[in-house]
């Protein structure tokens, strides 16, 4: 994607300063497609991530910051943000608010460089699944940590509103806009027998840091949330298990790794395929928004929102059947 606020190693090298770092080189990172995120390089030869919130306001970043301290405490692989100086005179375009630093009005942040890969899906194997399965479920685990969580910024009236906005800019996906309407009517149904807690809502695979076979880190909890944990399983069931269809080894293995850990319940199992539509009908209305209509006239998308509701269909169709 696009950085949407660059940043030059001037810049960057006030900022290193807040955290007692002498900056001497950045370096603009293609990944994700809400925030804009560098590579630092320190005098002293360390390296470091940075990001630049483009969504997030200081309260939703802080709150990241703080949820990222206790899931390590809890034995969850992940990187947490270094704390800047909480006194001291600011450059222009520098402040601070609720113990973070603000670039340009929007919030900031430093975190240790995780030495790992991601994985491409032709590298991924029911072993990596059957680890990140694990990975998810101390994740769950770990919500009983927290006082209170934030709510979603994905929930079914932000899709409804996304969904909506397609619409009111163009009439080109008239026939796919209807079919996730419908289906989110249908999947979006408060189920109140089903288990919450802390939802990453977002684990794909370059949200995934391996060091050969073992998990590293799992990354970005930005828009981490109080939700339906089966809704996360899901998730990943689709992110890492599906290339042109369903890989029923993959899926097994996923599944086997969580339930080591937390065992599923009837009512959970019951409502894996809704809650997976339900997570189908999000990413494909966020891939609309933030890859389809951004794409410049004759240029291909990013990432094709199609590619879920394929997802969709296998499920509906029975795909999973044999391991839900």
């Amino acid at each position: 994607m696009a950085l949407l606020t660059p940043l030059e190693l001037s810049d960057a090298k006030l900022l290193g300063e807040q955290y007692g770092l002498e900056i001497t080189r950045v370096e603009a990172l293609a990944l994700g497609s809400v925030n804009s995120n560098f590579r630092l390089e320190s005098q002293a030869g360390r390296v470091f991530f940075a990001r630049i919130y483009e969504e997030q306001d200081a309260g939703g970043a802080a709150a990241e910051a703080r949820m990222l301290e206790a899931l390590s405490r809890a034995g969850v692989p992940t990187a947490v943000p270094l704390v800047p100086r909480a006194s001291g005179e600011l450059a222009a375009g520098l402040s601070r608010a609720l113990g973070l630093l603000l670039y340009r009005a929007k919030p900031f942040a430093i975190y240790p460089w995780l030495e790992g890969e991601s994985l491409c899906h032709a590298r991924v194997t029911p072993e990596h699944c059957e680890r990140l399965g694990e990975a998810l479920a101390r994740v769950h685990l770990a919500s009983q940590s927290f006082e209170s969580l934030p709510e979603g910024r994905f929930g079914v009236s932000g899709i409804a509103a996304r969904i909506r906005n397609v619409s009111e800019q163009t009439h080109a996906y008239d026939a796919d806009l209807e079919l996730l309407r419908e289906r989110l009517e249908r999947y979006g149904q408060v189920r109140p027998d089903l288990p919450m807690g802390l939802v990453h809502g977002d684990l794909f695979r370059d949200n995934v840091l391996w060091q050969g076979s073992q998990l590293a880190a799992l990354l970005d909890f930005e828009s981490a949330y109080r939700g339906v944990l089966i809704y996360d399983l899901m998730v990943c069931a689709l992110a890492w298990c599906y290339t042109s269809q369903f890989q029923l080894d993959r899926v097994a293995g996923l599944f086997k790794g969580y339930q080591r850990l937390r065992p599923l319940g009837a009512a959970e199992r019951a409502a894996l395929v809704s809650q997976g539509g339900l997570a189908c009908v999000r990413f494909a209305s966020t891939r609309l928004t933030d890859f389809e209509l951004r794409a410049k006239p004759g240029q291909k998308p990013g990432r094709d929102y199609r590619r879920f509701l394929d997802r969709m269909r296998a499920l509906e169709n029975g795909a999973l059947s044999a391991i839900l």
